[in-house]
């Protein structure tokens, strides 16, 4: 028997971090996105965020990589999105994503955050959060392609 534990926090964006999540319809598309993780066998601790992204923390099964969690989530939450009227402007998702792995003490700390995302971003951009998030974890930024989708 083998025994894993795989916990992670999970941002993307909207394509060109276009506002096309409506706030009185993300717990919607949130519900959604529950619903396809759940099929995954994934355990989804918070999901929560603003009109141009997403903030997800995440258990994974063993047998699912965090790359392919974040393909299924895009790729069925873009189909769902696009066939939805209460998102009209919604084109896509970015092309990145930044998935960094936790330890389950974090649990709280990770929730906290993605619950105050309407207040963290009176004062702080997406891009401004991004970035820091990247760098606090050890990830350098190439900006010839930093929240580019072309």
């Amino acid at each position: 028997m083998s025994y894993i534990s795989s916990h992670y926090h999970v941002v993307f964006r909207t394509y060109r971090s276009e506002l096309s999540i409506p706030e009185e319809h993300e717990r919607e598309l949130y519900a959604y996105i529950f619903g396809v993780a759940k099929n995954l066998q994934c355990r989804i601790h918070r999901i929560g965020g603003m009109p141009d992204h997403i903030h997800i923390f995440v258990s994974l099964p063993a047998i699912l990589s965090l790359s392919s969690f974040v393909q299924q989530v895009k790729a069925n939450s873009s189909r769902w999105l696009n066939g939805n009227p209460q998102f009209p402007k919604f084109r896509g998702w970015g092309h990145e994503y930044a998935g960094i792995s936790y330890n389950l003490r974090d649990r709280d700390m990770i929730v906290n955050y993605i619950m105050l995302q309407k207040e963290h971003h009176r004062k702080v951009s997406f891009a401004e959060e991004y970035r820091a998030f990247l760098a606090e974890n050890g990830i350098s930024i190439d900006e010839r392609y930093f929240l580019h989708d072309d």
